[in-house]
């Protein structure tokens, strides 16, 4: 989840299906830590160098993705600039939280509401 200064928050369009907007991500390469992993796939999708700044949650409802089961960590960080699509993001743009855009693929809603709650609480989500 990348924060920009103007507190918006970057979300890609994906090129591929499923079609939408998406939270920048992807998967880590063998061998490769979930950080590194995390500033490749943000640098490959939007063309910014982020600051990881925490570990916020990780996701692994069966359901999530349509292709396959895929367990996501979802990292906290900041980054400057203007976002840029790349590799298999049609588009990248920074959104202000009341205007996010639709649809949003995979639990990427689930995950933007819990990080809202977090803001508003500083309550993170709980493992089912």
């Amino acid at each position: 989840m990348i924060a920009l200064p103007n507190r918006h928050l970057v979300l890609v369009r994906r090129k591929f299906p499923p079609l939408g907007w998406a939270l920048p991500g992807g998967f880590a390469e063998v061998g490769e830590t979930l950080g590194d992993a995390a500033r490749r796939e943000a640098l490959e999708e939007t063309g910014l160098r982020v600051k990881l700044l925490e570990q916020f949650f990780t996701y692994s409802d069966p359901e999530r993705d349509p292709r396959r089961h895929t367990v996501t960590t979802v990292f906290l960080a900041r980054a400057e600039g203007k976002p840029q699509g790349g590799d298999d993001a049609a588009e990248a743009r920074g959104f202000p939280f009341d205007a996010l855009p639709e649809p949003l693929c995979f639990d990427h809603a689930r995950i933007l509401a819990d990080y809202h709650h977090f803001l508003a609480t500083g309550e993170r989500p709980r493992p089912e």
